[in-house]
């Protein structure tokens, strides 16, 4: 599969949310969206990132932007994350990784001296009529909000 670059299409996606509801790509047709993905709920990274876009989420709001989280967790593992979290934003449980997989954020990553697969941090800014804007590989995870900010010069 190519990797996605900045001005492709986002690759449409549908999984099922925290609430156990649809989520799609086309229900936010005419709206910014920033799709994250990442490792597993409640580890220490992946819970500053999403704790540093909530506490920033009224902002995303009002310049027009959706948050939307992917992991490999399960429905379950997520209605407990942004509960304790409150988290207001939906998260998608991409059990069989089929969404991970077409942004390309599933790859080889190393710890400790040995390689494996995993989810990969990455962060994509789509816009309006869903072209890829931005693509952030590098994610600050408690300071991800401004990072994008910075990178979306708002």
């Amino acid at each position: 599969m190519p990797e996605l670059k900045i001005n492709d299409k986002a690759p449409f996606f549908k999984g099922i949310d925290q609430n156990g509801e649809t989520i799609s790509l086309d229900q936010y047709k005419g709206k910014k969206v920033v799709l994250y993905f990442y490792p597993k709920d409640n580890t220490p990274g992946c819970t500053s990132e999403a704790c540093n876009l909530r506490d920033n989420y009224n902002t995303f709001i009002e310049k027009g932007f959706e948050i939307i989280g992917v992991s490999a967790d399960s429905e379950i593992s997520h209605k407990k994350f942004t509960g304790k979290y409150e988290l207001p934003f939906r998260l998608i449980s991409d059990t069989d990784k089929a969404i991970i997989k077409v942004y390309g954020a599933w790859g080889e990553k190393k710890m400790y001296g040995k390689s494996y697969e995993g989810i990969l941090r990455k962060t994509f800014i789509i816009s309006e009529d869903h072209k890829i804007e931005r693509i952030i590989e590098k994610v600050q995870t408690k300071d991800h909000a401004n990072q994008i900010f910075d990178e979306l010069k708002i």
